[in-house]
């Protein structure tokens, strides 16, 4: 009899089940994603005024040069950026919350021209990707698949997509404004800026005016769901 008890007890999880009340109490974050269309689009100015303006939590770019390192000195809080192989843009995050350990670049399927990779960020409740995809139809969903196997949920990927119509990525729920961010070749309105969630909710979603870029920048509210946070603390 206490052999079966000690097995029992072995086998038991080691992990505690964070309590329900303390889930809910967890805040929604607003983040911005912006393409800042490198040297002609947004300048450092520009974006300072956008955060002042929105007042968002965290603050995802693409075509960001190094001009937009002088960001944290300018407005404070936490930042990194990290150039795409041979060009002089790249994407960056600006946090007001001190990220869990330093945003990295993760490598990710490229086209013979642009090599291509995401930025991972990871704070105590959450991951993000902050991505600039091909143009590629095909390409571009199989990077979304590629970034989408690294991130356990509770998580969210977003940033230029550059793709028209479904994601088809398993798991993941778009979530993100259904408004045009861009005029292909200053003519057709699409939606390219997209955010996708697995184990978030999304509480509000629009796109902002355009200035500065020929992008216009989305924003949404998000939060983790109970259900996601409760598996992440098991795992």
């Amino acid at each position: 009899m206490r052999r079966h008890f000690l097995r029992l007890v072995e086998r038991r999880p080691r992990h505690r089940v964070p309590v329900q009340t303390s889930l809910r109490e967890i805040e929604s974050t607003k983040i911005i994603s912006w393409n800042l269309l490198r040297r002609t689009g947004a300048t450092i100015h520009d974006v300072v005024g956008l955060i002042e303006a929105e007042q968002p939590d965290i603050l995802l770019m693409q075509e960001a040069t190094e001009e937009i390192d002088l960001l944290p000195d300018l407005i404070g809080g936490h930042y990194a950026r990290a150039p795409l192989p041979g060009r002089i843009h790249g994407v960056a995050c600006w946090s007001r919350q001190a990220f869990a350990r330093p945003p990295r670049a993760c490598t990710i399927p490229s086209g013979a021209v642009v090599k291509r990779h995401a930025q991972i960020i990871e704070y105590n409740s959450f991951s993000l990707a902050n991505v600039h995809l091909s143009h590629g139809q095909m390409l571009n969903r199989r990077q979304l698949r590629r970034i989408a196997a690294l991130m356990p949920a509770p998580c969210a990927i977003l940033g230029d997509f550059n793709l028209v119509g479904p994601t088809l990525v398993p798991g993941f729920h778009d979530v993100g404004p259904k408004a045009p961010t861009h005029r292909m070749v200053d003519l057709l309105p699409i939606r390219i800026d997209r955010c996708l969630v697995d184990g978030m909710s999304c509480l509000s979603a629009r796109v902002l005016p355009v200035f500065a870029s020929d992008h216009r920048p989305i924003a949404v509210r998000l939060k983790p769901t109970v259900s996601s946070l409760v598996a992440a603390s098991y795992r």
